[in-house]
């Protein structure tokens, strides 16, 4: 059975690298109980939610990055967000979108399509930093590391795993992100592939119990590294509330507010990704239309 969620990172001066690996098993999860995604959706927004802790948690206190793949298959969109402290969420348009197996296999590339992986990060009151790459294979790890390349100019190797189980259950979820620094070692390349060829599969691996320091051990052998503390716990947490609502409300037009009104029936809204219900009472909705006309006539 799979292990705590946890994010271990470990840095090697002397051969150009940094390491981070991480067990997101519980989190996944939850989101896959919130949205009760279906087998494919789970693995895409399972693998771009490890994703996106990997890329977080490399970042500085307070940063949030989220991931935004977009493509022309039948499962449109896709969404994968973390911040450096560990609180993690997913989301997507078509839950419960059903593939045929290729190869016996569920693929998350042809199910997204040709489109675009937005990566955007986000500081307190700064301005986001976007960068938009064309998807590679739908994969996510792979168009991550493209991603990188091609943004950052930062080589990379990115393994990301989400297992299901015969009845679609996420039964583990993890990933893989090292880093070369600009003054790598170029010997270090072909120990960290052949390293990593020797790896079946991380999603098996922790499912049988395997944790990210075992991650380590196997994907950085023979590598001298001292580890980074991380003493962040992941949480499946979103950032809407009641507030947000009501501020997204007072974007309505008075006459569909009035509308509401006359229905005399208060508005109950779902957050799709936290599963959270908002009641706005009667009284709100007269206060907030109230608010909006005023506007309105300034």
């Amino acid at each position: 059975m799979a292990g705590k969620d946890e994010v271990r990172k470990y840095l090697s001066a002397k051969q150009g690298l940094r390491a981070t690996f991480t067990v997101a098993t519980h989190v996944v999860r939850e989101m896959q109980s919130i949205q009760n995604t279906y087998p494919v959706a789970s693995l895409a927004v399972g693998r771009s939610m490890v994703a996106a802790i990997l890329l977080a948690s490399v970042q500085k206190k307070g940063q949030v990055v989220s991931l935004h793949f977009k493509g022309d298959g039948p499962l449109d969109t896709f969404i994968g967000e973390a911040t450096f402290e560990g609180e993690v969420r997913g989301y997507t348009k078509n839950p419960q979108l059903e593939v045929p197996l290729i190869d016996h296999k569920i693929l998350v590339g042809p199910a997204i399509g040709k489109g675009t992986l937005t990566v955007v990060r986000t500081f307190g009151s700064d301005p986001a930093q976007k960068g938009s790459v064309e998807i590679q294979t739908g994969e996510v790890g792979d168009d991550v590391a493209y991603f990188l390349h091609k943004s950052d100019q930062i080589r990379s190797l990115v393994t990301l795993g989400v297992k299901v189980n015969a009845y679609g259950k996420v039964e583990a979820a993890g990933g893989v992100l090292i880093e070369l620094m600009p003054d790598y070692d170029e010997a270090i390349v072909d120990l960290l592939m052949n390293n990593s060829l020797k790896v079946a599969s991380i999603s098996e691996l922790i499912a049988a119990g395997g944790g990210a320091l075992e991650l380590k051990d196997l994907f950085l052998k023979d590598i001298e590294v001292h580890e980074i503390d991380h003493p962040h716990e992941l949480t499946y947490t979103c950032r809407c509330s009641k507030a947000r609502l009501i501020q997204a409300m007072e974007l309505f037009p008075v006459e569909d507010l009035e509308d509401i009104l006359r229905k005399g029936k208060e508005v109950e809204a779902k957050c799709e990704i936290c599963g959270r219900v908002y009641e706005i009472s009667l009284e709100k909705i007269e206060e907030i239309k109230n608010k909006v006309r005023k506007t309105t006539l300034h």
